[in-house]
């Protein structure tokens, strides 16, 4: 079916015509800066509770890191998952599947956020103890988790529509109403922080809050602007295969987040076992990595997109040079980056804690961990391009047995060593991941592109 919706034409991109460099950069760029206005806001909430709340305050929030990075990444990867073969069939011109598609992505979506709520909630205590929480954070520990968890249908209704906009090359918008959300939770986290005196439950409330706002000001975009991916009554009928396509793709990228985590959930458990003072100085050195890792998300979810808009076209003489300028720009990136997050993590974790008498302690931590893992920060590069160029040419299966790699790295490295090696097996953990799992990808990448070529 032909588009027939001239007025959104100025709303999506083709990314199977024209130079995959500057196409996979303009995508990569809105996307990079809704990545690094939410870690700013996720940076806030730890600046804020640790230089209010103290240091206690900063560990309890950080002390469940893992897993919520676990959970939240499960949303965002089953939504990314969905939008695949969205972006396939755009890319293919084939609109009233594409829809069809979308519309099973949105009644799917709904039933892992109902489930994915009720058993995270649930689970909340549990989940506290296995990662070894000290006893004199555990409660504020619990509390926090519980609010981001119940807060997930909030999160399932903003990445669900965001992994739609850029499946039709619509990065902007996703951009622009993550930093209003943004802006928002800075405000809420003073707010229900420092004058409600809410403690860590405060910071919680602003975060859901403000994903409610960016899901909603998406919503009435699409609703009134993108008549495009608006399914019909007549493709609002139920198909087997249609769902079965979209939980092959979603529910193995979900759970590639998912098992990956695993991995550091074992790595957090480990570090939380050292005590409070390691867990305030890795929760800072954590929240600046994942600052400095933004530009690598984005140019995974520009990749992506990339991929599976030329896969679905056919054009495979496209994707090789696509992802050929996406690996030499996230190599480069990781070297001079890396290296300045090496070089100033201690004075960028001083933005965490107050004067308190263990800050001296506290901030050598964070130094440690941002020196050891900025230095090696390239090596992330692999996983960051490959992955997500496998996923775009429709093979999930591989892709989360890179994340059980990852896990498998992780767990072996953290359990094997840290008798031996104390918090300097923590600050080399990432990159027994990151050295494993990117060989993987990188041959198997070689393997599908050559079959699919042939």
């Amino acid at each position: 079916m032909p588009d027939s919706h001239s007025n959104t034409s100025g709303s999506v991109r083709r990314m199977t015509e024209g130079s995959p460099f500057r196409l996979i950069l303009r995508f990569l760029i809105p996307v990079l800066l809704g990545q690094l206005v939410q870690q700013t806001y996720n940076m806030m909430d730890s600046i804020i509770v640790g230089r209010l709340l103290g240091a206690d305050a900063l560990a309890a929030v950080g002390a469940s890191s893992s897993v919520q990075f676990m959970v939240l990444g499960f949303c965002s990867g089953v939504c990314d998952g969905f939008a695949i073969p969205v972006a396939q069939r755009f890319g293919a011109r084939k609109m009233q599947e594409m829809r069809g598609y979308i519309h099973h992505m949105i009644l799917l979506t709904v039933l892992c956020a109902v489930i994915l709520t009720t058993v995270t909630a649930i689970l909340c205590p549990q989940i506290i103890s296995v990662l070894h929480t000290p006893s004199g954070i555990s409660a504020d520990a619990n509390l926090y988790l519980l609010i981001i968890f119940l807060g997930l249908p909030f999160t399932f209704f903003y990445n669900m529509q965001a992994s739609l906009l850029r499946a039709v090359g619509n990065s902007r918008e996703p951009f622009v109403f993550l930093a209003i959300a943004a802006s928002l939770n800075i405000f809420l986290d003073l707010f229900c922080v420092a004058v409600l005196k809410w403690g860590v439950a405060g910071a919680a409330v602003a975060t859901i809050t403000s994903q409610a706002f960016s899901g909603l000001m998406c919503f009435l975009y699409i609703a009134r602007k993108m008549k495009l991916l608006h399914p019909q009554k007549e493709e609002r009928v139920w198909n087997g295969r249609y769902a079965r396509t979209l939980l092959a793709m979603g529910l193995p990228m979900g759970l590639q987040f998912s098992i990956t985590a695993i991995g550091s959930m074992v790595m957090q458990a480990c570090n939380n076992s050292l005590g409070s003072l390691y867990v305030a100085g890795y929760t800072a050195g954590d929240r600046i990595e994942q600052f400095v890792m933004c530009p690598y998300v984005a140019l995974s979810s520009a990749v992506a997109t990339y991929v599976g808009q030329n896969f679905g076209a056919g054009r495979y003489d496209r994707i090789r040079k696509g992802v050929q300028d996406a690996f030499l720009m996230g190599l480069l990136y990781g070297v001079v980056f890396g290296s300045l997050m090496a070089l100033t993590g201690r004075e960028a974790a001083t933005l965490f804690l107050n004067s308190s008498s263990d800050s001296a302690e506290i901030l050598d931590i964070s130094a440690q961990f941002l020196r050891t893992v900025g230095f090696t920060f390239w090596l992330v590069t692999s996983v960051n391009v490959f992955r997500p160029a496998i996923q775009g040419m429709g093979q999930p299966g591989k892709a989360i047995f890179s994340g059980v790699i990852e896990m498998i790295a992780r767990t072996v490295f953290a359990l094997g060593t840290l008798s031996l090696l104390g918090f300097t097996t923590i600050c080399w953990t990432h990159q027994a991941a990151w050295i494993t799992a990117g060989l993987y990808v990188l041959l198997m990448y070689q393997a599908i592109i050559r079959k699919a070529s042939a």
